[in-house]
C-alpha cells in the first residue's frame, strides 16, 4: 500500500501563487507515475498535472490546456514528494486538489480511473 498526504492549500487572491506538496509512502518503489487532479463544487474531478517517476524515464510532465504555463509540477525522489507549483491563479483554480499515485505506465493516459492511489485532499480557494 501507498499513503498520500497532501499540504499548502489555502486561500488567496487572483493572481498569487501557492505551492502545494505530496508526500509518499509505503510501498513507493511500486509507483510509476503520480500527479494532480481537483474537483471543484458541482463538477467532476479532472486531470491537472501528471510527472513520471521511474529513474530509468526523464521525469516527463503532462499538463492540462487550462493550466499549461501557470502550473509546474516536480519530484523529489529523496523525499518522495511530489510538488504542484501554481501561479497566476484564477478563481476558477479554486477546488480541492488531491494528489494521486499510479502503478502503471504512464502511456496508459491519467484519467482518474488509471490512479491507484489518493489523498484526502487540500482546498484551494482563490478570490477575485
Amino acid at each position: 500500500q501507498v499513503q498520500l498526504v497532501e499540504s499548502g492549500g489555502g486561500l488567496v487572491q487572483a493572481g498569487d501563487s501557492l505551492r502545494l506538496s505530496c508526500a509518499a509512502s509505503g510501498r513507493t518503489f511500486s509507483l510509476l507515475g503520480m500527479g494532480w487532479f481537483r474537483q471543484a463544487p458541482g463538477k467532476d474531478r479532472e486531470f491537472v498535472a501528471a510527472i513520471e517517476l521511474a529513474i530509468t524515464w526523464s521525469g516527463s510532465t503532462f499538463y492540462a490546456d487550462s493550466v499549461k504555463g501557470r502550473f509546474t509540477i516536480s519530484r523529489d525522489m529523496a523525499k518522495n514528494t511530489v510538488y504542484l507549483q501554481m501561479n497566476s491563479l484564477k478563481p476558477e483554480d479554486t477546488a480541492v486538489y488531491y494528489c494521486a499515485a499510479s502503478r502503471k505506465s504512464p502511456t496508459t493516459g491519467w484519467g482518474t480511473g488509471n490512479m491507484d492511489y489518493w489523498g484526502k485532499g487540500t482546498l484551494v480557494t482563490v478570490s477575485s
